[in-house]
């Protein structure tokens, strides 16, 4: 297609010299008019503007990274260029319809429909159109969003959430199972203590080394032994596990941990604020572990401000030695009891009637995990401060 040049587009069949005059003065009213010129530039979605038979006079830089074309391709052209079948064929009579008419089915409404890309492709978009009158002519400017980006968006977020809570249900697996070795070792050595006790008693009382009796008790004791074998291998396990830590940057991180923990309108009404120092953005982790450590203190602090009139997290990264990153969420929430700060990030603390208490002792877990430390202070911004710390990303020693 010839490029045109954009303040004289072709004049179209049966369109008369004034109009085709006037709607190349309009083209250049908009050329030239530095406020407008500057919202066509910056507009986020695609902006086009068409005249009240569809000839396009105005074409954003984001319309032309959305279907291939160059503004200068397209000014003068009608729009119905970029419409797959069947509204490419009917996109004229919608318009002389509507000019004869005045029943608008789009106009103020918005609609999802298609659109055609320069090379034939079709893709789902969201269509808005608003009408105005300027220097006497109707023109209509639609604002187009590429649904694809939104799903594909969308898509993202829920890969994000199945690697979260897929890593958390580990995490809480590990935690119960850690907790649960150290509860249960009191009880199996109390076991163990009466068992010897008693066995001491009958031998004492004169009975038999081989009485039923003397039989069942030492078969208990072997049993118990058996169980404490059975807990600290998995204690050492857990203890021990692997992970991969890779290079990361701790921006993206907070960033896709904020949309994981305030979707599904978590974080409606929140004032959210990021403040990153780049000195701190490469460190060496597992981003999802990571990810999961910010989503629980951030959905920690959505909960905490539930009643509170004042709503919001900051979150704060700063460098600490050159070595390590410090990580700050805070809130604007009540605070902690004096009950739960002195036991913080031990398992099986809460506030929450449906809680099981392991959230904060899995970050704990984690971060001491990746050789960090975890604590929690008073929020200069009225809360609650959870401060955590991470090791620094170094390119001379790459660790696994």
């Amino acid at each position: 297609m010839p490029e045109k040049s954009l303040d004289r587009p072709q004049q179209r069949p049966g369109q008369d010299k004034a109009t085709n005059a006037a709607e190349a003065g309009m083209t250049s009213l908009f050329r030239d008019d530095t406020y407008f010129q500057s919202i066509i530039d910056t507009v986020p979605d695609a902006m086009i503007v068409i005249d009240e038979t569809g000839f396009m006079i105005a074409f954003s830089p984001a319309a032309e990274k959305m279907f291939g074309y160059l503004a200068g391709e397209l000014i003068g052209e009608n729009v119905n260029t970029l419409m797959p079948s069947p509204d490419h064929e009917r996109h004229d009579g919608y318009l002389r319809r509507y000019r004869e008419t005045g029943n608008a089915q789009i106009i103020g409404k918005g609609r999802v429909t298609t659109a055609r890309r320069r090379d034939g492709t079709t893709f789902p978009i969201d269509l808005s159109i608003g009408e105005a009158e300027v220097d006497g002519i109707r023109i209509f400017t639609g604002i187009i969003r590429d649904l694809t980006e939104r799903h594909e968006r969308t898509r993202r977020l829920h890969v994000l959430q199945s690697e979260l809570a897929h890593v958390a249900r580990i995490s809480q697996m590990g935690t119960l199972a850690t907790s649960l070795a150290h509860e249960l070792n009191q009880p199996l050595a109390a076991i163990t203590n009466y068992v010897e006790t008693a066995s001491a008693v009958l031998a004492q009382q004169g009975v038999g080394e081989h009485s039923t009796v003397r039989e069942a008790l030492s078969l208990c004791a072997d049993e118990v032994e058996r169980a404490g074998d059975i807990i600290r291998h998995l204690r050492e396990f857990i203890k021990h596990g692997e992970t991969t830590r890779v290079r990361a940057t701790l921006g993206t991180i907070i960033d896709e941990s904020i949309a994981l923990a305030l979707a599904d309108g978590a974080g409606r009404g929140i004032a959210t604020a990021v403040r990153l120092d780049e000195a701190a953005e490469d460190v060496l982790v597992d981003r999802i572990q990571i990810q999961q450590v910010l989503v629980n203190l951030l959905r920690n602090a959505t909960e905490a401000m539930s009643e509170t009139r004042s709503k919001a997290i900051e979150v704060v990264t700063r460098a600490i030695d050159g070595k390590m990153s410090e990580i700050i969420v805070a809130d604007t929430g009540p605070g902690l009891e004096p009950r739960i700060a002195r036991r913080l990030f031990q398992p099986f603390e809460t506030t929450k009637p449906t809680g099981m208490g392991l959230g904060l002792s899995i970050c704990h877990t984690i971060v001491v995990g990746h050789g960090g430390r975890i604590w929690a202070e008073p929020s200069p911004i009225g809360g609650t401060a959870f401060h955590f710390t991470l090791p620094h990303f170094d390119d001379t020693k790459v660790e696994t």
